[in-house]
């Protein structure tokens, strides 16, 4: 069994270092990265990036409270679908979408992938169906509640039941944020998602100002940090320095 991995750029986001990183200073560049997983049984999208709104007028897709925390270089062809289909990738054909968690640079592409099922942790959709938690925790219906078939799970996730490409919950950053890990021919490879901003975040345990709940994010790197000493590679959140050493889709990462 072959599984093969790609790295996709949908644009960048520049924020305070401060807000992602306790005791950060200055402006740091944010790449937002979607990863394709091909599998004998599947296609999958592990996030999708952003609305495409957020080309043109931010502010009026996000509002002035969440546009205004950054700065956006995000062009048309940076989509999701636009890089899909520059891989010779039909974005109708997708069949899962892994969502990480439900902020708007990570599930803002979803209308792109119109006919994949959607697969996230029950803990993070109840959050997002609550009015006031998503309010608090900046969610937006717009972004998620789009008729995909939606599997809630609760916990890990075996998704094609061979140990290949498995959903772990990493709990903190959101109610019910998960990342991926995958088995490739080289080794595993955990896709962190924002449990894990920067490699920084997992070696100094420096915590982003905005969090949902700090313990379990403490937890959440602890957990990473005991697959990485397993031999997993971590492929962290929004690191533009990791991710200049990230071969771009349509290389594949092995």
């Amino acid at each position: 069994m072959t599984l093969k991995l790609y790295a996709l750029t949908c644009g960048h986001l520049t924020g305070k270092l401060g807000h992602m990183m306790d005791g950060g200073e200055g402006d740091v560049v944010l790449p937002i990265p979607s990863y394709l997983i091909e599998h004998p049984k599947g296609t999958v999208l592990f996030d999708t990036g952003m609305h495409t709104d957020c080309q043109g007028d931010p502010a009026a897709r996000l509002g002035p409270r969440i546009s205004g925390l950054f700065g956006f270089d995000y062009r048309a062809g940076e989509e999701v679908s636009a890089r899909l289909q520059a891989m010779g990738r039909d974005p109708a054909k997708v069949d899962f979408i892994v969502a990480s968690h439900l902020h708007f640079d990570h599930v803002g592409g979803n209308a792109q992938i119109p006919n994949a099922v959607m697969v996230i942790q029950r803990a993070e959709w109840d959050a997002g169906m609550d009015p006031e938690i998503a309010a608090l925790r900046g969610f937006d219906r717009r972004d998620f509640d789009l008729g995909h078939v939606v599997r809630k799970i609760e916990g890990e996730h075996d998704l094609f039941g061979d140990g290949s490409v498995v959903c772990v919950p990493t709990y903190g950053h959101t109610p019910g944020h998960q990342s991926l890990r995958l088995r490739l021919g080289s080794g595993e490879v955990v896709l962190a998602g924002d449990a894990c901003y920067f490699c920084r975040t997992l070696r100094e345990r420096r915590l982003p100002r905005f969090v949902h709940d700090r313990a379990q994010m403490l937890a959440s790197l602890d957990r990473l940090a005991q697959l990485e000493a397993g031999g997993a590679r971590i492929f962290f959140g929004h690191d533009i320095e990791f991710w200049q050493t990230v071969p771009q889709a349509p290389a594949a990462i092995t």
